[in-house]
């Protein structure tokens, strides 16, 4: 009984030991792809007034997370008895994403008449604030889905080869570090002015050193901001065009002598604008059978 109980500890050691391990490999592996997904979701998480920036983060996060419930089973199913939709459905998501990501170029140059003219927070009533930010969540739990489908496949394509135990603690713990992490540090951004403010509050002697880094952090948001936009419209044209590179046949060394990122970002350039333009087709099209 007793040497029954060891064995057991021990299988449980070398199981720890063989999860710890390939962790640290699906870690890198994703680590990429988990910087995008920052970049991304963070321009996503922001934008509101600042005593609703937390509840809708809270939001995002808890749409992240019942995404993971529903793509881990998902993922680990169809990687045991239908591996080739998961190709099918990264190349969908990658449509979306190279979409979405071409769609905020376009409307940067080319933006909608009521975009000008919309009002600040400052200007909208209660109700609208609230339609506003149910809209953006879908939004950013949207693209989170696509995003954590990419992180969940790397990494279960990291630990293929292992045991299926080693399989689901490993991915799951990706996932879980894709959720808690991101939006952990996605919180701390989009929390800098109040931090900010508190510093600067902090004493009443002038010039100090909370003053410094207060003030600091109070104009450096809108900046952060800002440039997380720019940098998650890259990113998910990086993403898309990750997943065609990778889950595309065709696309497997064509561009050899071209640098991976610059391939990646042209193919989510390029068939983002396909997909824009398919999707604006659709758009008129639909609209001129309407009025009929």
């Amino acid at each position: 009984m007793a040497s029954g109980f060891f064995a057991l500890l021990d299988d449980i050691a070398a199981l720890m030991d063989d999860v710890s391990v390939m962790t640290k490999v699906a870690g890198k592996k994703t680590a990429g792809i988990l910087g995008d997904d920052l970049a991304v979701n963070a321009e996503k998480a922001s934008g509101f007034i600042s005593s609703r920036e937390l509840p809708v983060l809270w939001a995002i996060t808890k749409g992240s997370l019942l995404n993971k419930l529903i793509i881990l089973p998902v993922a680990f199913l169809l990687s045991a008895f239908v591996p080739a939709a998961i190709n099918i459905i990264l190349v969908i998501g990658g449509l979306y994403l190279a979409y979405e990501g071409v769609e905020k170029i376009y409307e940067y140059f080319f933006p909608h008449a009521h975009a000008s003219e919309m009002p600040v927070l400052e200007e909208l009533t209660e109700e609208e604030i609230l339609a506003r930010e149910k809209e953006k969540i879908k939004s950013a739990v949207i693209t989170d889905f696509i995003l954590s489908v990419e992180i969940v496949i790397i990494a279960l394509g990291s630990v293929a080869k292992e045991i299926l135990s080693t399989q689901i603690i490993v991915v799951t713990i990706i996932a879980l570090i894709a959720t808690v992490g991101v939006y952990g540090i996605v919180a701390l951004i989009v929390r800098m002015d109040e931090f900010g403010t508190k510093l600067i509050n902090f004493n009443e002697r002038e010039d100090s050193f909370s003053d410094i880094i207060g003030k600091f952090l109070v104009n450096a948001l809108p900046k952060v901001i800002k440039s997380l936009s720019i940098i998650g419209t890259i990113a998910l044209l990086l993403v898309s065009g990750g997943i065609f590179s990778h889950n595309i046949y065709f696309f497997h060394g064509l561009f050899e002598n071209i640098p991976s990122i610059i391939v990646e970002f042209l193919l989510g350039l390029v068939v983002g604008l396909i997909v824009l333009a398919i999707v604006n087709l659709g758009k008129k099209i639909w609209k001129s059978m309407s009025k009929k």
